[in-house]
């Protein structure tokens, strides 16, 4: 079915008219999300060895997955040139049996024992990376979490100092530059554990502290110079400096090769001029990747851009101007409902000057930076899809603690048939997402998984924001008080599906072209 709506897009609308099936597209990406996360489940249920439980998982979300495709299609099948008996195809008595009710709560009982579901298989190392950042999210991060977001407060420098020493800085960049990640490969199933369990403490405050030094390292390794990266990779590698990435601005919003930011060319350098916006860590950073107009006359347009180091002084305020030979470089952080503790800032460069040696690649790197950036956004977009996980999981076992405990009509939360069907749907979104981001960082490691990099993150961020929902309806009134951690993954979880890459972008610019 998935197939034959593509195929009639591509024969009716083609790639070039892309913007002409906007609505029919996005259901199709969506749809091509879920599918390929219900695969994987599949394929790891099939494994030897695999228990029931990762049965009876993919078998509830591939059903699901199912059920959603044939509701986007059978609302108007002619968009998709299917007809009503192309409908039949589906097996409703595979979804009827793995929907129903008492599945369902057969399923939610499971994750009411174990919330964290059925074990992740990673190689012992990575379990120990892996444990290793659980224990300094539950004894460090964590504590500190619910503060740093109801005072809208900086990231401590016990939570930076702690992620310094145990590497986490250094996980993008070789070893041979004096990182964690192998000379020869990348190790994206390890930031993907990483950045997971860090955001199951806090996303703001943790879990996506990693995400910039791998945009930067990514960069330099796809276009700086041999002096260019024995400069600045051991120093990103032990964060010192701390970076930020200066890439989105007002006018652009997730269309990047619409930037406008102007370099111009001066004796020794470049002058920069122009606005930023959503610029997340810039007030902490020492550094910040700039993304700007080298070219204004290149065509098409993307082609005209060039990547820019920025050095600047670090600082705590919200709010901060850097004035250096004759150029002056202003911030000011932008008050947000969540994802507090890095603060994401509003920059204005104002004649700011960056010598020739600061131009990544610098003479061939002109012209070549949405070429970088889109090298190191992959990376990211699969980050966000773990950071999404991390949330959801600490949502869920949010939900389960409180529905444990807390008693209405005579019985607790969790004994009822409704709550137990939320867990078997909360939990099988977390299996599969976390399952997905695996397979993905797997595939990315050996050099390919960039669109699937997009599906998992677009997957992903939907899912963390209804299970986020769910978790505070559990909670009830409690939930709603801002004292409450699940309180802040719901307003968390919101911001995902916005950053790195906006949902609409993703499922019509990415997934939608590839579909095509």
């Amino acid at each position: 079915m998935l197939r034959g709506a593509i195929a009639h897009l591509r024969e009716t609308v083609g790639e070039a008219a892309i913007d002409e099936a906007q609505t029919e597209l996005y259901d199709l990406a969506l749809s091509k999300a879920e599918l390929v996360a219900a695969r994987a489940l599949l394929d790891r249920a099939g494994e030897a060895g695999a228990a029931d439980l990762e049965r009876r998982i993919a078998n509830s979300f591939g059903a699901e997955a199912i059920a959603n495709l044939r509701h986007r299609v059978a609302i108007r099948p002619s968009d998709f040139g299917l007809t009503r008996t192309d409908l039949a195809i589906i097996d409703d008595e595979f979804v009827d049996r793995n929907l129903s009710a008492r599945r369902l709560v057969d399923l939610g009982r499971e994750f009411v024992a174990n919330p964290a579901g059925p074990p992740d298989r990673l190689e012992i190392d990575k379990r120990i990376m892996r444990d290793t950042f659980r224990r300094f999210a539950d004894q460090v991060v964590r504590p500190l979490a619910p503060s740093i977001h109801r005072d809208d407060a900086m990231i401590p420098d016990s939570i930076i100092d702690g992620l310094k020493q145990l590497g986490c800085f250094g996980l993008s960049v070789p070893i041979r530059f004096g990182g964690s990640k192998p000379d020869d490969h990348d190790d994206s199933v390890g930031m993907v554990v990483a950045t997971e369990e860090l955001s199951r403490a806090s996303l703001g405050a943790a879990g996506s502290l990693i995400t910039r030094p791998e945009i930067v390292a990514r960069a330099l390794l796809e276009g700086g110079t041999a002096a260019q990266q024995a400069r600045w990779l051991p120093s990103l590698a032990v964060g010192e400096p701390l970076c930020a990435v200066s890439v989105t601005e007002p006018g652009t919003g997730s269309d990047v090769a619409s930037v406008a930011l102007r370099a111009r060319r001066v004796d020794g350098g470049w002058r920069l001029g122009g606005g930023k916006t959503w610029c997340t860590f810039a007030g902490k950073a020492g550094v910040i990747l700039v993304l700007a107009r080298t070219d204004p006359d290149a065509r098409p347009p993307h082609r005209g851009l060039s990547l820019f180091l920025v050095e600047k002084p670090s600082t705590d305020e919200q709010a901060f101007e850097y004035t250096t030979l004759g150029g002056t470089l202003t911030g000011r952080a932008i008050p947000t409902i969540g994802y507090r503790g890095m603060h994401s800032f509003e920059m204005f460069y104002d004649d700011v000057f960056v010598p020739n040696e600061n131009l990544i690649g610098e003479r061939a790197g002109e012209g070549k930076g949405f070429y970088f950036t889109m090298r190191g956004f992959s990376g990211g977009r699969l980050q966000t899809a773990a950071r999404a996980t991390g949330v959801m999981q600490a949502a869920l076992d949010s939900a389960v603690a409180y529905a444990t405990t807390r008693t209405v009509f005579d019985r607790e939360i969790a004994a009822f048939p409704l709550t137990l069907a939320k867990f078997a749907r909360m939990g099988a979104y977390v299996t599969a997402c976390r399952n997905l981001s695996y397979v993905v960082a797997r595939r990315m490691d050996r050099g390919g998984g960039q669109v699937e990099a997009s599906l998992a993150k677009l997957l992903a961020c939907r899912l963390a924001e209804w299970v986020c929902r769910e978790a505070m309806q559990i909670h009830g009134g409690l939930g709603y008080a801002e004292e409450s951690d699940v309180s802040r993954y719901y307003v968390d979880a919101r911001v995902l599906s916005i950053f790195e890459g906006a949902e609409e972008t993703l499922a019509l610019r990415v997934i939608g072209k590839w579909l095509l």
